[in-house]
């Protein structure tokens, strides 16, 4: 089974360099870039798949040899081949099923991550900017680039809500299970008797949505123009260079005030509206398909609580699949990948458990 699977693979790599030669391909960025990257991603694959056809072939041989063969000396040389060839198919097949497991396309797309502080008043707010601090940090350890698209900020660098875009390979399928409730256990700055108080934020990462997959017209907004608020400086509560942009249809309502000019805000709101949708999009046709994969890792449920960070025990614990770390101090600091990793693979394991 695992074979036919394997030579469909490359019989799909086969359709897709010819299709990609073609002119009207070429012509078609978004195209030429959508079907280089499942090129790519199989041609990566390559030398293990055919290594794994090798080995299956030479076990057939061997096979052929012991069914006709009438020399001794022969056969039993074939035999012993045949059986070091079978002890290493467990190995490949257990590499490939990895492999095959069908991707999430939106894995390879840039992600969008909201960051709201929830219970907790300042302290909360002060853990989203930790948070914030973590991404951030992981980021540039992965060489990923964070742009912020919108921001609000309380007390003391606290943040009361942070929209960024997080651009770079596999942007979102490495950061879309950091969706969820995040719960911090601590001694808040703001706390002078030294008790420990438990506060939350609440992480949400979409997929960055391309154009022709959401299409927005203009005649369905609302665009309102109003001053910048924040620390004094120049361009702040001088110039109507702050954007809210309202969906009449859906009633999402998005608004920038980061940057200087308005157009730079508009072009930001806009970002994070088309993003929105397409969420809303693809959360609609998750819902009317029965038969979708309910995970323990899933990022469906963004209210649920996902994660603790508990400060005086230096111990993360990730609830989704009970792993627990004391190294904390090293994860806040963005050293997060264990956690990412770990999330992916119990994802991967239930899709192959699944998939027939």
């Amino acid at each position: 089974m695992i074979v036919g699977k394997v030579q469909d693979v490359l019989k799909r790599r086969d359709e897709l360099e010819i299709t990609l030669a073609k002119p009207e391909i070429a012509r078609d960025p978004i195209q030429m870039e959508k079907l280089g990257r499942e090129y790519n991603a199989i041609s990566k694959n390559l030398p293990l798949f055919l290594k794994y056809l090798n080995i299956v072939k030479s076990i057939q041989d061997a096979e052929t040899i012991i069914q006709s063969e009438s020399d001794p000396e022969l056969v039993e040389f074939a035999r012993e081949e045949r059986t070091e060839l079978q002890k290493q198919v467990p190995e490949f097949e257990q590499k490939i099923k990895f492999l095959l497991v069908p991707r999430d396309p939106k894995d390879d797309k840039n992600a969008i991550v909201e960051i709201r502080a929830g219970t907790g008043g300042t302290e909360a707010g002060i853990f989203a900017a930790d948070l914030f601090r973590m991404y951030t940090r992981f980021a540039e350890r992965k060489n990923m680039h964070i742009e912020v698209l919108s921001s609000s900020y309380g007390d003391i660098g606290a943040i009361k809500e942070i929209i960024f875009m997080v651009s770079g390979e596999k942007a979102y399928g490495t950061l879309k299970y950091e969706s969820g409730v995040h719960r911090v256990q601590r001694v808040p700055e703001t706390e002078a008797q030294g008790r420990i108080h438990t506060s939350a934020a609440s992480v949400a990462v979409f997929p960055e949505a391309d154009e022709v997959e959401v299409t927005i017209d203009s005649n369905d907004l609302r665009i309102d123009l109003f001053c910048s608020s924040g620390p004094g400086g120049q361009s702040v509560n001088t110039t109507y260079s702050a954007v809210r942009i309202v969906h009449l249809p859906t009633g999402l309502v998005v608004q920038c005030q980061d940057e200087k000019s308005q157009q730079k805000n508009k072009a930001k709101a806009l970002k994070v509206l088309q993003t929105r949708l397409y969420e809303k999009k693809l959360a609609e046709i998750e819902a009317q398909e029965s038969a979708a994969r309910k995970s323990m890792v899933s990022t469906g449920d963004r209210s649920a609580k996902i994660r603790t960070y508990n400060f005086p025990q230096n111990r993360v614990t990730d609830h989704r699949i009970n792993l627990t770390l004391y190294r904390l101090d090293a994860i806040i600091d963005g050293d997060i990948l264990e956690l990412i990793d770990a999330l992916a693979i119990a994802d991967l394991n239930e899709r192959i458990e699944k998939s027939p």
